[in-house]
């Protein structure tokens, strides 16, 4: 799932959370009402895709800033990859 979330098999409303995820991490201009009409028909509440857009933001503002900083990874992070 970690190299391709499409072919994981995943179940429709786990699929749509992950291409939310993806959009917003790759083009965030481009979310909006469509998007979470999108997670609300394939069965997410409006606070579960609050979390969502909240820990998906945040991992993202998150890795920037490390990147922009040049922060290290963590050994244990350098094993996984």
């Amino acid at each position: 799932m970690k190299d391709d979330w499409r072919s994981a098999g995943l179940p429709a409303a786990d699929a749509e959370l992950c291409a939310f995820a993806e959009q917003l991490t790759t083009d965030p201009a481009s979310c909006g009402p469509d998007e979470v009409d999108a997670l609300r028909a394939s069965g997410h509440t409006d606070p579960a895709i609050h979390d969502a857009a909240q820990v998906i933001g945040y991992f993202n503002y998150i890795n920037r800033v490390a990147d922009a900083l040049g922060v290290d990874l963590e050994p244990e992070m350098l094993r996984r990859q």
